[in-house]
């Protein structure tokens, strides 16, 4: 004879059921576990600017006396030095930066590792927080955060086996002032195959039609790839169009004409789709999306799917964008550069599509035989990008961070002046 489930019987098995599946969870959770033997907790601050023991809170008679540096225009501030092994876990800015957009993208954060001579960290600050363009929105994700358009902080690992260095330069023409904490955990030793952060960031205020935005030029070593925050600023020959149809590709290991990893599209990098609007979540975000002026800050982190290297990476995204013949004759009547690579169409029932450059004699685009249809083409647009990524060692050999000339070059007019902040 059989027997049946009654649904009383069913949900408390599934009560049960979950029940278990928390107290396991609960039971390898490390939020419990005594602390490791010789590890210490450690902030660094102004109001312990050392991070030593019983040394925090001492000026004004220990009624906060010192919660923030005022660093001059020219002036560089050293914010953390630290000697021995250990791992910087978190960061937390705010002052003026919070509120300046020049400050954003003038002032720069250096990090040094080992007692290296070369940054394996040099950034604009704001960039380096994970958004473009001396911009501020609200975003919240797995390694960075501005949850009210008013300060930044990252969560983030840094190992070191001897030493951490951390400087801020403010290269503004106004006073910096600077609040801020580095949470950090002092050690005997960190795990031995423990990488060091790094970052790059560069700027192409034109791009070249036809020639991929480099992200991340190859760097050598082992290492993984994190991720990235990408700027545009669409350039005004194009106003109106979608720049986003450039893949994103890794060349990794020894690749050198082809990638090992290629993507579908912007938008599609960083999980949307059909065009890009303003969102925040985990590991993927668009803070600024802002389709009237052609303006974009997007970030794409490789968390939960990792992209690792045993000897080279370079990552790059290609430069194009999408209209219909109409709007590309527009343009190239505006005096834009205007080469169509692909299209999307219909034939009947049936989708066709043309794979421009493998055609024998692709129409032209004055031809009246030109369909007037979906259409991919090559473009030029003002592209940054600040790329993270773990090395086997504590400096690389990527270019400088690029004079204050170039970070700043016409973002009051193309931006400042034409968003407001998101608060």
């Amino acid at each position: 004879m059989k027997k049946s489930f009654s649904s009383a019987t069913f949900l408390m098995a599934t009560y049960f059921f979950f029940t278990a599946l928390r107290l396991c969870a609960q039971t390898t959770d490390p939020l419990f576990k005594a602390p490791p033997a010789g590890v210490q907790s450690v902030w660094v601050s102004p109001e312990n600017p050392t991070g030593e023991k019983g040394q925090g809170a001492l000026t004004n008679k220990g009624e906060k006396g010192n919660a923030f540096f005022i660093i001059a225009p020219g002036e560089t501030k050293s914010i953390l030095d630290m000697k021995g092994a250990g791992i910087i876990h978190r960061m937390w800015l705010s002052g003026t930066i919070g509120i300046n957009a020049e400050q954003r993208r003038a002032v720069r954060i250096d990090m040094y590792w080992e007692g290296a001579k070369k940054p394996a960290v040099s950034a604009p600050i704001g960039d380096f927080f994970g958004i473009a363009h001396g911009l501020i929105a609200r975003y919240d994700n797995e390694l960075f955060s501005s949850p009210e358009a008013r300060s930044f902080s990252f969560t983030i690992p840094m190992p070191y086996r001897r030493s951490a260095y951390i400087t801020v330069t403010n290269e503004s023409t106004t006073e910096l002032w600077l609040w801020y904490d580095i949470n950090l955990s002092k050690m005997k030793t960190v795990p031995a195959d423990a990488l060091y952060f790094h970052t790059y960031w560069n700027r192409n205020i034109k791009t070249t039609p036809g020639a991929d935005y480099v992200i991340l030029p190859e760097v050598k070593g082992r290492g993984r790839f994190i991720g990235t925050n990408i700027g545009v600023i669409g350039d005004s020959l194009y106003r109106g169009t979608w720049f986003g149809e450039g893949e994103v590709k890794f060349y990794l290991d020894g690749d050198e004409k082809n990638p090992s990893l290629a993507g579908t599209g912007t938008e599609d990098y960083i999980g949307s789709g059909w065009g890009q609007g303003e969102f925040a979540l985990r590991y993927t975000g668009s803070p600024i999306a802002s389709k009237e002026q052609d303006v974009y800050a997007f970030y794409r982190y490789h968390i939960p799917d990792p992209v690792y290297f045993h000897t080279a990476c370079k990552v790059t995204i290609q430069q194009i964008g999408n209209s219909d013949k109409n709007g590309l004759l527009k343009m190239k009547a505006g005096g834009a550069v205007v080469t169509p690579v692909w299209m999307l169409g219909q034939d009947g029932k049936k989708t066709i599509q043309r794979r421009l450059l493998d055609e024998h004699n692709p129409p032209k685009l004055e031809d009246e035989n030109f369909p007037v249809t979906s259409t991919n083409y090559l473009r030029s647009d003002d592209v940054c990008a600040t790329a993270y990524f773990y090395l086997d060692k504590p400096e690389n050999d990527l270019p400088a961070l690029p004079p204050l000339q170039l970070r700043l070059y016409n973002l009051k007019t193309a931006v400042w002046e034409k968003l407001k902040p998101k608060e």
